[in-house]
């Protein structure tokens, strides 16, 4: 314990942490007043690995069952956590591994062709019956748009689909590419309601087969078409182009890669819509234990970074949003319903899982409630022109929701 209470001495400036040794010995940390949070530690080498790599070795040790919570929630320990971030970069151990990350970053996130797939059948290749258990019924697995505070799950996904239809300024008959397509929701939703043709991309073969199961039971495998290939190797033009919740997987060093082939991808009048988790602090890294158990090669960009690579594209950014707190929302309502289900979920896979996936969707939504996650809608074209120049059209006769609901009912 003597390295691990030499940083938590430093870590703890608001709030108290108790933590219980192996031995049942109390070690206190305190600062100013704030959050109680006390954990045990069930193993003597648990110390030393949080010591050496806090986020990894938090992480595993909650997978393990090696640290456990007493009288508080994993999520009352993430909130004092956040409160004392900025304090854990200032020892000299860390800050020295976080400059070594850095300088890493774009070895972490090197997805080529090939290597890129490995990394998305890590997280996207899991049981469908997984993502039914806490997804909306549309399987959208991506920040949802909450226009009132009260609106379910299922109507946020619904809004979102509508807002990005809107954005793209669709015309019946075009053609549009869903880049990261995961289960071909959006991609049925454009083609029903907006009578357009869709491609589809993806690298999960499990989504690609649920995906053609559900575009075949609609009746729109004439209209829709779901491609197991990675973006990178498409040659032909598209009206439009969307890509909901991919973007996080390109990895920074392959942004210019990205924004080229959607440029190449593009007609001229054409028009994309980019949604994306991103950062509104200074570029980073991503932490280790969600690199190496849930999203290998995954990086959120500061803008400062998309932009970058956009200007020399010379592509148009006409419209950015950002949505500050849709996604610590979106993962509220997630963590509810896969607590309300662990007992199945813990059927498909086991325990250990199970809190694996907690500590996901936990730290996930305090990036969005109290960190620097955000995320954007970066809408781009290759002409000045190609939208309106006024975003009322946004708001113009939306598509009705009985009528997004129905499609959303039949494809699920």
């Amino acid at each position: 314990m003597l390295l691990l209470s030499h940083l938590l001495k430093r870590f703890v400036r608001t709030g108290t942490l108790n933590v219980i040794d192996p031995s049942g010995k109390r070690h206190v940390y305190g600062g100013t007043p704030g959050p109680i949070v006390t954990f045990r530690l069930h193993d003597d080498a648990v110390a030393s690995k949080i010591f050496w790599n806090p986020d990894l070795g938090l992480g595993e040790a909650y997978m393990d069952g090696t640290l456990t919570f007493e009288d508080c929630t994993l999520k009352d320990f993430l909130q004092l956590f956040n409160l004392n971030r900025q304090s854990l970069g200032t020892h000299p151990l860390q800050a020295v591994l976080r400059s070594i990350s850095r300088r890493l970053r774009t070895l972490q996130q090197f997805n080529p062709i090939g290597r890129a797939q490995e990394h998305v059948a890590h997280h996207y290749d899991l049981s469908r019956d997984l993502y039914e258990l806490f997804l909306d019924k549309d399987l959208q697995y991506s920040c949802g748009y909450f226009e009132n505070e009260n609106d379910s799950l299922e109507t946020a996904q619904l809004n979102k689909k509508r807002h990005i239809a809107a954005k793209l300024c669709l015309q019946p008959g075009q053609r549009v590419l869903d880049i990261g397509c995961g289960w071909g929701g959006l991609a049925l939703f454009l083609a029903q309601q907006c009578d357009v043709e869709v491609v589809g991309v993806t690298l999960s073969t499990e989504q690609h087969k649920v995906a053609v199961e559900r575009a075949e039971a609609l009746g729109l495998s004439d209209r829709v078409h779901f491609k197991l290939q990675d973006y990178r190797e498409l040659n032909e033009p598209f009206d439009r182009i969307v890509s909901v919740g991919m973007f996080e997987h390109v990895g920074v060093g392959h942004y210019e890669e990205f924004f080229t082939q959607v440029n190449a991808l593009m007609k001229d009048d054409g028009v994309m819509l980019l949604h994306s988790i991103g950062r509104m602090s200074p570029p980073g890294t991503t932490g280790p234990w969600l690199r190496k158990y849930i999203f290998p090669g995954g990086y959120s960009p500061a803008l400062s970074e998309v932009f970058d690579i956009t200007q020399q594209q010379q592509l148009w950014v006409t419209d950015v949003e950002v949505l500050r707190l849709h996604y610590a929302q979106t993962l509220r309502e997630w963590q509810k319903r896969f607590q309300a289900n662990r007992a199945q979920a813990a059927a498909l896979y086991d325990e250990r899982f199970c809190r694996m996936w907690e500590f996901y969707l936990t730290c996930a939504e305090m990036v969005f409630s109290h960190g620097s996650g955000m995320v954007f809608q970066m809408q781009l074209a290759r002409q000045r022109d190609a939208v309106p120049t006024t975003r009322d059209y946004l708001h113009a006769a939306p598509l009705p929701l009985s009528v997004i609901s129905d499609h959303t009912d039949a494809a699920a």
